[in-house]
């Protein structure tokens, strides 16, 4: 099986799925992260640290990257050629299952990302689409949100406890975005805690199926379940309490 997730800058996908991505490479399916952006304009780190960054926390994931260099800041689900980009990855990839922001975190680009991945999975399947490479319909598309969202309630929860310190630690890499150089800008992203914070999150998803920590996502539909007793090996554990 193949994943691919997508993010708008390096560190995106990590601050929502790195546990996830650190599971599915565990279970042995190849994982890529796709950064639509080099992530040039950020208030901290040029993009050549941030590049160095990402490759090292992919390394230590073990997860393979790609970057499409559409321009920061200016991601637009009307270009027919940044369409076509990201149509190009999922049809070069052949991803079964693709991971991609809500859209609804305030920052632009998290949105034009969520719009230009949830198109390029319907066309990439389009015979008639003018792209590179055969036509290829990922078989499931769920949505992480960003650091910033509240946390949704979620069709999917993964349990990562076993994989959470290997988040941690791929985060770690992004030290231009997460410690404040001296005298360096301040950002929400290194503001004193936020690491914390992200590992809050994970143990406040992880409530929603009984574990140490989780990582949350939604669904673009309904999930097929052909078979629903199979449910029952992934329910959490009885916690004494009847639910609504």
């Amino acid at each position: 099986m193949i994943v691919v997730a997508f993010g708008a800058h390096p560190d995106d996908v990590e601050l929502a799925a790195a546990g996830t991505l650190a599971n599915a490479v565990e279970h042995g399916h190849r994982v890529v992260i796709a950064d639509l952006t080099r992530g040039e304009l950020a208030t901290a780190g040029t993009a050549e640290i941030r590049a160095r960054e990402a490759l090292a926390a992919a390394r230590i994931l073990g997860v393979e990257r790609l970057t499409l260099g559409l321009p920061d800041a200016e991601l637009d689900r009307s270009d027919p050629a940044q369409q076509r980009a990201v149509v190009e990855v999922v049809r070069r990839v052949r991803p079964d299952l693709v991971l991609a922001p809500t859209g609804r975190d305030r920052h632009p680009d998290h949105s034009e990302t969520h719009h230009l991945v949830r198109r390029a999975c319907f066309l990439s399947g389009l015979a008639g689409y003018a792209a590179e490479g055969p036509p290829h319909q990922p078989g499931l598309l769920l949505f992480y949100p960003s650091s910033r969202e509240p946390l949704p309630r979620a069709a999917v929860v993964v349990d990562v406890s076993a994989t959470l310190e290997r988040k941690m630690e791929a985060l770690a890499c992004y030290a231009s975005q997460f410690v404040r150089a001296s005298g360096g800008p301040a950002t929400p992203l290194n503001a004193e805690g936020f690491l914390d914070r992200v590992r809050a999150r994970a143990a406040v998803a992880g409530i929603e199926i009984g574990v140490a920590h989780g990582e949350a996502f939604l669904a673009d539909r309904p999930l097929r379940v052909v078979d629903p007793l199979a449910l029952l090996g992934s329910r959490a554990p009885d916690t004494g309490r009847t639910e609504p």
